[in-house]
């Protein structure tokens, strides 16, 4: 599990790599939790809060770059 910080210093492209091995991790927790199988249930909610992790700051760079959605205002 990495800290924002941390998560801050990397490239894109390490963050996609990181948020990629950060899903099918969850992803195979979730089988082994299913089947009772899981040593430490606490490391679902932990993978799921480096994922939000992750995305939060590749949309922070995003919105950074101007990479806005066209929003229609009413």
């Amino acid at each position: 599990m990495s800290k924002a910080k941390e998560l801050r210093e990397m490239s894109d492209d390490q963050l996609e790599f990181s948020l990629r091995e950060s899903k099918e991790s969850l992803f195979n927790m979730r089988f082994q939790a299913s089947t009772e199988k899981l040593d430490a249930p606490s490391n679902l909610r932990k993978a799921r809060r480096e994922i939000a992790r992750i995305n939060t700051i590749l949309r922070e760079r995003e919105l950074k770059r101007g990479n806005q959605p066209n929003a229609t205002s009413p």
